[in-house]
């Protein structure tokens, strides 16, 4: 029963700030934090952010400057700090992990439920 639980989204006006936290639930042996996907309405899932396992980060082009992905691996917990909202922003968005289970298992990618955020004025 180990998940990845994502909180923090919802609605604000634009140029405002909201900070997601995906957050693993459950007993694991190691977390790999990968990255942050968004999906609007009709649209197809888009890659936002990402972080390799030596902490550098790569961002798409839309949010280069507004958005910082980072991660606390003693928490198991990843982030995505979203500054300087846009009504484009606005997306259902899902984070991503590789988890190990047990010391002998191999990592598998893992999803967040997805929250909203919705960016309205």
């Amino acid at each position: 029963q180990v998940q990845l639980v994502e909180s923090g989204g919802g609605l604000v006006q634009p140029g405002g700030s909201l900070r997601l936290s995906c957050a693993v639930s459950g007993s694991i042996f190691n977390f790999r934090a990968k990255g942050w996907y968004r999906q609007a309405p009709g649209k197809q899932r888009e890659l936002v952010a990402d972080i390799t396992s030596g902490g550098n980060t790569n961002y798409a082009d839309s949010v280069k400057g507004r958005f910082t992905i980072s991660r606390d691996n003693a928490k198991n917990t990843m982030y995505l700090q979203m500054n300087s909202l846009k009504p484009e922003d606005t997306a259902v968005y899902y984070c991503n992990a590789e988890l190990t289970l047990q010391w002998y298992s191999r990592p598998s990618g893992y999803w967040g439920q997805g929250t909203q955020v919705t960016v309205s004025s």
